[in-house]
Order: C-alpha cells, then structure tokens, then sequence
C-alpha cells in the first residue's frame, strides 16, 4: 500500500484497458451468446481475446523494465529474495483462487481436484525466469534465449506429440508431473490447461519483449522517432508470426511460437500508438477510466475473479445468482448477446468503482 511514482500514463493506460478487457471476456452473462470477437480460438486461430493474457504479460515486462531499476544495487542475494518472495505470493493468491470457496458440502474442497497452474501461475512463473533472466545475462544472451525458447517449444511439441487437444505435449507433460485431477476441465470436460508447465517456456519471450521495449522507450524517449522504430519492431515481429503460423500455427491454448511473436508484435505496435496520443499529443481527461484499472492491477483482477466465483455460489431462486441476474435483469431485457455484454460491463464497472475509490484514497496494493 503505496503512493504511485514516476508512472507512465501509456503504460498505465495499456494495462488498464487490458484488464479492463479480461475481466468483460472473463465474465459473460452466457458464454454461447457471446460475441464472436469476445471468445478464444476454439483452438488454431487467433481472436480480440486470445490477445488480452499475452498482453498482460507484455505490461508485466513493461513494468519490469522500471523496477528492476532498484534492484541494480542490491547484492544477488537480496534480489533473488525480492522476485522468489514475489513470485509466491502470486503464485499463492492464483492458487487460492482456484480453491476459493474452499469449503463444501461436508467440509473442506479436496485439494485433490484443485487447478494447479492458472493465470496468475502462469504470470508468477514468467515474472521470476524473466526477472532472472534480465538482472543475471546481458541483452544478447537474454534475446538468444528468447530465440532458443521458442525454437526449442516448437521442437518439442512436434517430436513429443501432435498438435491436438488430447495429444499435446504440454498435456503430457502436466499429466505426468501433478495428474489429470489437478488440470483445467472447461474444455469440453477435456482435462488440459491452457496455462501448463510447458507452454511457460514460450510465455516468458512476452515479458521479455514487455521489458526490451520499455527500456527501449525509457532510453529514446517519447518521440516520432521511437515510434518509428517501434513500428518497425512490430511490422517484423507480425510478419515473422504470420510466417510462422504456415508450420506452426497461432494456439493461444498452446501458446505457440507464432502466437508469441504475433501478440508481441501487436502489443508493441499498440503502445506506440498510446505513446503518441497520451504522451506526446496529450490526452483529455478521459485516460482516467483505464488509469484506476492500471494501477491497482492485481487487486482488480482478484476482485473481478472472486466476484464471479462469488455469485457462480450463492443460490437464488434455483439458480445460482450469477446466472439469476445476467438471465433476469440484462438477457431478459436486451436480449442474448447485447445481454452477455450488459452483464459483462456491469461486474467490470463494479470492480473500477472500488478501484475508483481506492484511487481516490491514494491507496494502492502492491505484492
């Protein structure tokens, strides 16, 4: 809980529209009448959603690239103790979310049949190897690694399995290590998850390329020439992804090498554009909106899942309460899909409401 210092307003911005976006997609009235553009690949392909968790790593690595700052002067020790204890405390709150509302009929839900990996996980580990990675190596052995990974990944899913929901090498992977049980099951009921072990590998390049354009922008500064170049860095990258995907195609289940390369690439082409409306044209007051969801990042994104769990628990009228309201109150009222949004904005509007207030009372949760 903290005062908030030499923040970029791009950057704010962009991690708050990010989350801002993941929790409407997160939280439809009824999935089967979503809009399109609001659901992932069924499994090649690549939509608006499949964009938002390789972007939230991206902010990551943008953010990385300011505080690693302070960590230049501490001894290896005291590093290594800062970005471990960080990396548990995230990896804790993702894991007890899974298991929230840990109690059920007859006591205690088995941690037996408890999701192991998930999105803050998978955050908490890219987090740790790419802090690692950044403060231990210099940049040419760090973008070598980014290179090797995501080579490597593709190599390994080819040789140790197909490119299939049931015969993934990722799925065989965490089957082996922590079991079926211990999977995400929303795939039709089919245990895989799309945040496994293996799929890290190539996940930790986006933080990479989060943080590389962050110092990148920290060092040119905020100028036509830095968007130039940034334009260019993502013109590459999206053409390497797009060429890419003729062998290896974008899997944002497997998270595959042309899928990083892709959302690297749009991700860096976005925040050149917010460089130039916010920081050098100069914005309105409407910034706001998004800046409450970026700086209070990991609550709101806590508050939101907790939310829905919450109300997916309670029961009301033989139903539970999250299909009760989202069905009565904005289906019955605006029909299917303009219904599924309502629902979808109102538990986002919710959660910047308390971000709002904690704005406003400059009170900000860091981990």
């Amino acid at each position: 809980m903290s005062k908030l210092k030499n923040r970029y307003l791009s950057l704010d911005v962009f991690r708050g529209m990010d989350v801002a976006l993941m929790i409407v997609v997160n939280s439809p009235g009824n999935g089967d009448t979503s809009f399109g553009i609001l659901k992932h690949a069924a499994w090649n392909g690549f939509t608006l959603t499949d964009l938002v968790f390789p972007t939230f790593l991206f902010v990551v690595g943008n953010a990385m690239s300011f505080s690693m700052k302070k960590y230049e002067n501490l001894g290896n020790s005291a590093f290594f103790k800062k970005v471990l204890k960080r990396f548990l405390v995230i990896f804790l709150l993702g894991f007890l979310m899974y298991w929230f509302p840990f109690f059920e009929e007859g006591g205690l839900k088995p941690i037996a049949e408890t999701r192991i990996f998930g999105v803050l996980q998978r955050i908490a580990l890219c987090y740790l190897f790419a802090s690692i990675l950044v403060h231990y190596f210099n940049t040419k052995s760090v973008l070598f690694f980014s290179v090797i990974a995501l080579i490597g990944y593709h190599i390994i899913l080819v040789a140790f399995g197909d490119l299939t929901l049931t015969g993934n090498a990722v799925l065989k992977l965490d089957k082996f290590l922590i079991g079926a049980d211990h999977l995400y099951h929303g795939n039709g009921g089919t245990a895989f998850d799309p945040e496994g072990l293996l799929s890290t590998l190539p996940a930790i390049v986006n933080v990479i390329a989060g943080y590389f354009t962050g110092k990148f922008i920290q060092k040119s500064g905020q100028n036509f020439e830095t968007i130039a170049k940034l334009f260019m860095a993502a013109g590459i990258l999206i053409i390497t992804g797009f060429a890419w995907d003729l062998i290896l195609p974008f899997n944002k289940k497997l998270w595959s090498s042309s899928f990083v390369l892709l959302t690297s690439g749009i991700d860096i082409f976005i925040i050149a554009i917010l460089i130039y409306f916010l920081d050098i044209l100069k914005p309105g007051k409407w910034t706001y909106f998004f800046e409450v969801f970026g700086r209070n990042t990991l609550f709101i994104y806590l508050l939101s899942e907790l939310f829905i769990i919450s109300l997916a628990e309670i029961n009301m009228k033989g139903t539970t309460a999250y299909n009760w309201i989202a069905n009565n109150i904005f289906i019955a009222t605006t029909g299917d899909y303009f219904g599924s949004l309502l629902f979808a904005l109102w538990v986002m509007l919710t959660c910047w409401l308390v971000g709002c207030f904690m704005d406003k009372k400059e009170f900000y949760i860091k981990v």
